[in-house]
């Protein structure tokens, strides 16, 4: 699957991936979900976005840690 609508430029925000060259970045967009927030109510807060947006968003955040073992710490 291509990602269309994530883009990443050293001379924007430093080259963190954003969505659409706007100043909005993935990670601001997974931070939002992971608290819960809905689609409408990002898109509220966000205007600019769409709901494509989010959904790529969380496929990049997916890829990004697919296969990769992270640290975990067991339940004891």
């Amino acid at each position: 699957m291509k990602l269309t609508r994530i883009t990443i430029n050293i001379e924007q925000m430093g080259g963190v991936p954003c969505i659409r060259n706007l100043r909005i970045p993935v990670a601001t967009i997974i931070g939002l979900v992971a608290k819960g927030k809905t689609v409408k109510e990002i898109i509220a807060d966000y205007p600019d976005l769409e709901a494509d947006d989010i959904q790529e968003a969380l496929l990049f955040a997916a890829k990004a840690v697919e296969e990769r073992q992270l640290p975990i710490v067991p339940e004891r």
